[in-house]
């Protein structure tokens, strides 16, 4: 992790692993009860739903039609080819799509969980092959560079099944985030409490959505991530999600050095500390964490009542970028909560010594990796 002044960034105390542990047992939010971690965390979610909305469907659209496209340069357009559209995109007037790739390939890169695993499968091999042998016999190129690079083809495989995965992930969180917007409006969700419990049921309905993926070459459809892989949304996806994109996420260029003499970076990927719960809110706009291109594609989707929020605190329009990212810390540590409280192996109020046991030692596991985090966002006053 880089080296930053605390005066500069950070906003409060750090709870130690012990308090985070006691708040996760009790059934408590990480983040403190206020009517502005309300505002934020509702408003930023809101914005954020909206981005998933478009990264979702470009994901899906890139697995699904720029499948083994060895040049894929039209590939954010979502097959619009307007040429009002293309000036647009090379202007830089929308969304920033290298942010999504970029949590698509810690995914891929960090690869844990069970999609993993099943990338790694013999079963997943074989349908590769048949997959292949259906593609070079149509694509020229395809066919001159399997012979040559025998893992060139089976690993774009692997990455457009990690793109539709994540495509298909993202399409159930922003409808979640959205749907959390309107209950806050209509009165169901007015605290942190009710915003982590919607965030909970939302992800526990989910959890056994089958996470399935199939192309098609010529008029023959091929499965990738065929039903009988029994790959589901939360174990498979969402957890080997929060790993790769909120925990460990991967070194910030430009701020730590690369070199292996410096060792400024563990060489054990189990052990980096580079995830959104990390990042010091500071606008670098580079494509990483902080995620920079994230805050931007969020501003232009900012709720009003958090923008007109967001000017009156110091800076006003100065630091938005910086107090979005301020508050999307907040609200994934939120999204964590949730996801920990709807894992749990046990109800928190059961009175069995096992079943309490299985408790602590799980909330342990997790708060000993929250400790180290931007933790010191729970208790700002806000």
């Amino acid at each position: 992790m880089p080296v930053i002044s605390a005066d500069l960034t950070r906003q409060g105390g750090m709870p130690p692993a012990a308090e985070l542990e006691r708040r996760l047992l009790a059934g408590q939010t990480l983040l403190a009860e206020t009517p502005g971690h309300v505002l934020e965390v509702v408003g930023v979610l809101e914005s954020y739903g909206e981005v998933l909305d478009a990264y979702s469907r470009n994901l899906i659209y890139q697995a699904e039609h720029q499948f083994l496209n060895p040049f894929p340069i039209f590939k954010f357009l979502d097959g619009d080819l307007n040429p009002a559209k293309i000036w647009r995109h090379l202007n830089h007037d929308r969304i920033n799509f290298e942010y999504a790739e970029y949590c698509m390939k810690a995914m891929l890169w960090h690869g844990t969980g069970g999609l993993d695993a099943y990338l790694d499968s013999q079963a997943f091999a074989d349908l590769c092959a048949k997959i292949i042998e259906a593609k070079r016999r149509k694509d020229l190129l395809l066919g001159l560079l399997d012979p040559l690079f025998r893992q060139f083809l089976p690993e774009l495989i692997r990455t457009a099944a990690t793109t539709h995965a994540l495509g298909q992930f993202w399409r159930v969180m922003s409808d979640l985030f959205i749907d959390l917007a309107a209950a806050e409006r209509d009165g169901r969700v007015a605290s942190i409490a009710q915003v982590v419990d919607f965030l909970k049921d939302g992800l526990v309905a989910a959890a056994a959505k089958p996470i399935t993926y199939a192309v098609t070459i010529g008029l023959e459809s091929f499965p990738v991530l065929p039903p009988e892989a029994g790959l589901t949304f939360l174990v498979d996806v969402a957890v080997p999600y929060v790993e790769a994109v909120f925990l460990r996420g991967m070194p910030f260029l430009g701020t730590v050095s690369f070199n292996a003499q410096a060792q400024q970076i563990s060489p054990d990927q189990a052990q980096f500390a580079y995830g959104a719960l990390f990042a010091d809110p500071l606008p670098t706009m580079g494509a990483g964490i902080p995620p920079s291109l994230l805050m931007q594609d969020m501003y232009r989707h900012l709720p009003k009542s958090l923008h007109d929020w967001y000017l009156q605190c110091s800076r006003g329009e100065g630091d938005v970028r910086v107090k979005i990212c301020a508050s999307f810390q907040k609200a994934m540590f939120c999204v964590t909560n949730a996801a920990i409280a709807g894992t749990l192996p046990h109800p928190i109020g059961s009175g069995d010594p096992q079943a309490q046991a299985a408790n602590q030692a799980y909330a342990r596991a997790w708060a000993t990796r929250l400790a180290s985090a931007r933790t010191d966002c729970l208790s700002a006053a806000s």
